[in-house]
């Protein structure tokens, strides 16, 4: 409820605090503000009015000796939270969104690895998640870092899971594995070694120059052809004129 007095705000919000949709773990609060700044607020917790300022400190007083307004506040645990929890609960807890990933290589700045694979997982909910490595059917422990899941503050969370490696042997497969409760079966991705990434953007990049030269020169080669076919039709009505004259 938003109340605008003398060109200030005034307003109340109640809110239901939970971890759970049991009713032992919902608290409800009704907190009374003006100008932004909180001036009384009842807890369910506490079981009565607390002020902050002067003034709420006097409402708290008043209120907390009214019966009937302890009452209706006490019970709106039940009537507001505890109805509306449960329904809230259950479509957080089934909320899914399956993780993608992207698999590719980095140089460290320093140590012994020439090379470190970066599997990293985004956009995935709920926040559990686990993230292997499979190297020749073999799970790798060793020489694997990994960040927390992160928050990306929209209910979704990514998190980068680094394998240091030297590369030795052809034909080695590595794969980053990762199970998920959206997942029916685990994600794998597998790393191919054929060319290092920077490599292919390379090429890539080279290849889109290629293609751009080749349609400007095309371009100018029609443009070229275009203008030599004017200048002898031009050449042709100058010289008939002439034999006219």
């Amino acid at each position: 409820m938003n109340i605008l007095i003398n060109g200030f705000k005034h307003f109340v919000t109640g809110v239901c605090d939970f971890n759970s949709s049991e009713s032992k773990d919902i608290e409800y609060s009704r907190s009374y503000f003006y100008n932004k700044v909180e001036l009384v607020r009842f807890s369910s917790s506490v079981g009565k009015f607390v002020g902050f300022t002067e003034f709420g400190l006097k409402q708290a007083e008043n209120w907390n000796n009214n019966p009937s307004i302890l009452a209706q506040l006490r019970g709106e645990k039940e009537r507001y939270c505890v109805n509306n929890v449960g329904v809230d609960y259950q479509v957080a807890l089934s909320k899914s969104a399956e993780p993608y990933v992207r698999l590719h290589s980095t140089t460290p700045s320093a140590g012994k690895h020439p090379s470190m694979l970066v599997c990293s997982v985004f956009n995935f909910y709920p926040k559990q998640i686990r993230v292997s490595w499979i190297r020749d059917g073999q799970e790798v422990t060793s020489d694997v870092t990994s960040t927390d899941e992160m928050a990306d503050g929209d209910w979704y969370y990514q998190v980068h899971s680094h394998l240091e490696y030297t590369p030795s042997r052809s034909g080695e497969k590595i794969s980053c594995v990762v199970e998920h409760a959206s997942l029916r079966d685990p994600l794998v991705t597998d790393w191919d070694p054929s060319m290092p990434e920077s490599e292919r953007n390379k090429i890539a990049i080279g290849a889109s120059g290629l293609i751009l030269g080749l349609i400007l020169s095309l371009a100018g080669f029609i443009y070229y052809k275009r203008k030599a076919r004017g200048q002898t039709s031009t050449q042709s009505e100058t010289s008939s004129d002439q034999n006219t004259v």
